[in-house]
């Protein structure tokens, strides 16, 4: 049984068509915190970057070398690349 109204079944269609560009979008307010993040706080965000790559099927490989060198520069210009994909 279904108790969602037709309205809210278009809501959610829509967003896993779209779920591409939502994660690329959450993926550029990663880096801006990145940059701005230290301790802990970094090692978390970095977690939360590889979880949305993995769900974008980013290789597991460049994952790991994006964590390991810490440099949100590197991150940044990968979800600019992203999102020239997810654009068009």
């Amino acid at each position: 049984m279904q108790n969602r109204t037709p309205h809210q079944d278009r809501i959610i269609r829509r967003y896993y068509a779209n779920q591409d560009t939502i994660m690329v979008q959450k993926l550029s307010e990663l880096v801006a915190d990145l940059y701005l993040a230290t301790g802990k706080s970094r090692a978390s965000l970095w977690k939360r970057a590889a979880a949305a790559l993995t769900n974008l099927k980013i290789p597991a490989s460049q994952i790991e070398h994006l964590v390991k060198s810490d440099n949100p520069a590197l991150l940044a210009k990968l979800v600019q690349e992203l999102f020239g994909k997810a654009s068009s």
